[in-house]
């Protein structure tokens, strides 16, 4: 695991690339960052369980930058959903 940006924006702004799960169950959506220990959020929508977690992200690596922490990055992630019969 990668701990450096991915790629440099204008104005001292830095780009990182994260991983998102979004789930829907009986009270709506919820959202969370797998490489960002806590960082999760929930919305009515998709679009706005998305966009919640985006704003999610940027406070928590805002946070981590500020106290001199590195931000974990992966290079690949996968996704799967698995059947299990017991």
């Amino acid at each position: 695991m990668g701990t450096g940006p991915k790629t440099e924006q204008g104005a001292g702004m830095t780009e990182y690339r994260f991983s998102a799960v979004i789930g829907h169950d009986e009270d709506g959506y919820w959202g969370q960052c797998p490489e960002l220990q806590g960082c999760y959020t929930q919305g009515i929508t998709f679009e706005e369980t998305v966009e919640n977690l985006k704003e999610a992200i940027a406070l928590h690596v805002e946070d981590r930058v500020a106290c001199g922490e590195e931000i974990p990055q992966n290079d690949t992630v996968s996704l799967l959903t698995l059947d299990i019969a017991v």
